[in-house]
Formats: C-alpha cells, sequence, structure tokens
C-alpha cells in the first residue's frame, strides 16, 4: 500500500506537467507584452496559491489550522520552510520554465536525476543507509533516463541549452527540498500534511511579495485568473496537489530516498499523458525507457521496504 502511494506521487506528478504544459502551449492570454517572458513564474505563483489553498480547506476539514499555526513556529517548522524555499521558488520555477523550453516530456525526464543527488544528501545529512537494491534500482532508473535523453529531438538550439539549465536547476532545489522538510518531519513534530501546506503557503507567500513585486507582475496575474486559462492552471494544481500529499507521506513513512525512487516514476507516467492528452506520438525507444525507470524505482523501493521489515 505504501508503494503504492509512492507511485501515485509520480503519476498525479506526471498529469500535472502535462496541463501546465497545455497552458503554456496554449494561446497567450493577454498580458502586457514585456511580462511574456516571466509567464512561467506567473503561472507557479498561480500554480502553488491554487495548491496552497486546497491544502488549506483539507486541514480545516480535519481540523488541523491550529497545529498548523503552532508548528510554523517550531525548529522543525523553520526547516519545512526553508525546505519550501528550495522546492518551490527554485525547483518548481526552473521546472516550469524548462518546460516552456523543453516541453513536458523531456522536462519530466531531466529534472528526474534529482533522486540522484537526493540520495546522496540523505546518506550525508539524514544518515539514510543505501541498499544494494536501493543503489540498482536508482542507477536503473537513471540508465533509463540517460537512454531516453538520446530521444531529444525537434529542440531548436537556442531553447535547448536554456531549458537544461533550468531542468539542473529544478534537480537542486528539488533534491535538497526533500532533503531539508525530511529531516524537519523526522522528529515527528510536525507530520506531512502540515509540512506540506507549510511548504505550499511559504512558496505562495515568497512568490506574491519578492518575485511578483520585482517584476511588477501582479496586474498580470489578476488578468490570467479572469481568462478561461485559470481552470487549466487550477486543474493542474489539484493534480499537483494529490501528488504532494502522496508524495510527503511516503517521505514520512519509507524515507527520502525511497519516496524520491518512486516519484521519479512521473518520468514514464509523463509519455503516456503526453499521449493521450498532448496526442504526441512516441517511439518504441522511448517505451521502453520509461520502462525501466518504473522497473528501477520499484526495485529500490521494494529493496528498501524489506530493510524496514517488510512494512510497505
Amino acid at each position: 500500500m505504501k508503494i503504492l502511494i509512492g507511485i501515485c506521487a509520480g503519476i498525479f506528478w506526471a498529469l500535472d506537467t502535462v496541463i501546465l504544459n497545455l497552458f503554456l502551449e496554449g494561446e497567450d492570454p493577454g498580458i502586457a507584452e514585456r511580462l511574456l517572458p516571466f509567464l512561467p513564474l506567473l503561472v507557479t505563483f498561480l500554480h502553488d496559491i491554487c495548491s496552497a489553498a486546497y491544502l488549506l480547506f483539507f486541514m480545516a476539514g480535519k481540523k488541523q489550522l491550529k497545529k498548523i499555526k503552532k508548528a510554523l513556529f517550531t525548529r522543525e517548522g523553520k526547516f519545512v520552510i526553508l525546505g519550501a524555499l528550495f522546492g518551490g521558488p527554485l525547483g518548481m520555477t526552473g521546472y516550469v520554465l524548462s518546460i516552456r523550453y523543453l516541453g513536458a516530456g523531456n522536462t519530466a525526464m531531466i529534472s528526474a536525476l534529482f533522486p540522484a543527488l537526493g540520495s546522496f544528501m540523505a546518506w550525508i545529512i539524514l544518515k539514510e543507509k543505501l541498499t544494494a537494491g536501493q543503489i540498482i534500482g536508482l542507477l536503473l532508473s537513471i540508465t533509463g533516463m540517460v537512454l531516453m535523453g538520446g530521444t531529444i529531438t525537434g529542440i531548436e538550439q537556442e531553447k535547448f541549452l536554456p531549458g537544461i539549465l533550468f531542468a539542473l536547476i529544478c534537480v537542486c532545489g528539488w533534491a535538497s527540498e526533500v532533503i531539508i522538510c525530511g529531516y524537519g518531519m523526522k522528529s515527528g513534530v510536525i507530520n506531512n500534511e502540515q509540512a506540506l501546506t507549510i511548504r505550499q503557503m511559504t512558496s505562495a507567500l515568497f512568490y506574491f511579495c519578492i518575485i511578483l513585486s520585482g517584476i511588477r507582475g501582479h496586474g498580470a496575474v489578476l488578468q490570467i485568473m479572469g481568462s478561461k486559462g485559470m481552470l487549466i492552471i487550477m486543474a493542474a494544481a489539484l493534480a499537483g496537489t494529490v501528488s504532494y500529499l502522496c508524495y510527503y507521506r511516503t517521505i514520512h513513512q519509507l524515507g527520502a530516498s525511497t519516496a524520491m525512487a518512486l516519484n521519479i516514476t512521473y518520468a514514464a507516467w509523463a509519455l503516456l499523458f503526453e499521449m493521450l492528452i498532448l496526442h504526441t506520438v512516441k517511439n518504441l525507444k522511448e517505451v521502453v525507457c520509461g520502462m525501466i525507470i518504473v522497473g528501477g524505482a520499484l526495485i529500490s523501493a521494494v529493496s528498501e521496504g524489506r530493510r524496514k521489515n517488510g512494512n510497505l
């Protein structure tokens, strides 16, 4: 069951990615020309603030809002806030910018390298031991992604390098997030749902106060909110919120390394959703590589579960 929750994190994140791609490749929402280069930043803010709103309603239904307020002022809460800055403003911005340049499938493939960095950081910082099965599974997944990388075609040269750079920024941000937030949840003072709500609130607030103010984009945000495209962003944010809930729960229950191993299956699921939603034709190599990624992630997760007495 716990493995299934981790896989669901990957499935819903792939869906989030492809839906966001629909908006970024869709019609111009009518914002000022000077702000068009910043469209991914505006979209990321709206994505995260919608996600924060969903989570606040969810936590209100569970009568957890007072506990969240209390958690904000704990030592663990401060670690979650720090992790949020890496995962949201840094990681998510890099992710959406990369989608703009490389497309959904290519960005998902490259950004899914973050577990390699994250697992190393978990070993150093969280003292998580890596089993032989975890290492083999992670290497299989990375191999699948590297092989899939050879299928990146049709990208204009001036878009290729910026897209790769933003994807690597995303890798660093997400790897740092899962380690820092994992450390914040390790003591049990803050549970995974409280941590995620703090994460999304922090990210949305940072975007609103720092990034949007810096580019003077508040007016453009209002224009997007009044457009039909806002429904697409809201749908993506809902899928993303479900993914985050599954992901943070897996971090809390199975550890950072296993959670990352299961989450990176989104690189394979994104190929499927691209075919179903964007009607993108994929070749056999991409499909096989996707199966390798998923298989490697499952080997890693099962190995970790056996190390923890089979409690999956």
